[in-house]
């Protein structure tokens, strides 16, 4: 296991049959690609299992690990170039006809955001997203009150920090959706199954903190439309290794 600096007693370090120091503290320690490949080596491993935040979507990472001789415990850098980057998934699944929500491309420009929010629906909410990265980092639900251009410069500044990357792009905000997951494997050639959803809807902070499976609250033809589109997204670019596809659903089942 490695750590930061200012995580010598951290739970990981304490339970880990070997520790590895990273240069810095906090995240940037565990953001530098370079340092992390160089302890894997000078430590004798053979892979690098990358957890996951940090660099884990990281395709760059991916790479640094295969050149150094290492295992990269994941997708091939390409797929992870692919989904590590949400506005390109939005772009996958629409293209195989997966439904997402409306939204814009990867944008830091305020004036492109407010334009998307003045044509949603009268009471219409939307949501900033971090392109680079997941579990709640750089989210802000926005409505007509808010000052936009504050919040997008705290959700860049929030993503730079935990994922290297302050790009951001911004949807609809669906309230009362539930968070459907949908676990993946597949072969690298196209040969893709899933292994059945779970409800992760019980969050905190956008982090979800309970997971039920199968979920208690999808009908049947739920279940069988988002299975399959899962598996029609990992197929498409022919998904290697394991993985997961989320989804939101509306209150109601009807999106």
């Amino acid at each position: 296991a490695v750590y930061a600096e200012d995580e010598t007693r951290a739970l990981h370090v304490r339970h880990a049959d070997e520790t590895w120091a990273l240069t810095g503290s906090g995240a940037r320690a565990y953001l530098d690609a370079d340092a992390m490949v160089r302890a894997a080596r000078e430590s004798a491993c053979d892979a690098i299992h990358p957890g996951y935040g940090f660099l884990s979507e990281n395709g760059d990472f991916a790479r640094k690990c295969i050149a150094g001789g290492l295992i990269f415990v994941g997708p091939r850098p390409e797929i992870l170039d692919q989904f590590g980057d949400k506005v390109r998934a939005r772009s996958i699944a629409a293209g195989v006809g997966v439904p997402i929500l409306g939204g814009t491309g990867g944008t830091d420009d305020v004036n492109s955001a407010r334009a998307f929010m003045a044509s949603l629906p009268e009471g219409g909410q939307m949501i900033i997203k971090a392109v680079a990265g997941g579990g709640g980092r750089g989210v802000r639900i926005v409505d007509a009150d808010t000052d936009l251009g504050d919040m997008m410069t705290r959700a860049a500044a929030e993503a730079e920090s935990a994922f290297g990357n302050g790009a951001l792009y911004v949807e609809r905000y669906l309230p009362h959706a539930r968070h459907i997951e949908v676990q993946i494997v597949g072969d690298g050639s196209g040969h893709v199954a899933h292994l059945g959803e779970r409800d992760c809807s019980i969050q905190r902070r956008f982090q979800k903190i309970i997971e039920i499976a199968p979920s208690p609250r999808l009908d049947a033809n739920n279940r069988a439309a988002i299975c399959a589109a899962a598996v029609r997204i990992a197929e498409s670019v022919k998904y290697d290794n394991v993985g997961t596809m989320e989804f939101l659903v509306s209150e109601d089942g009807s999106e």
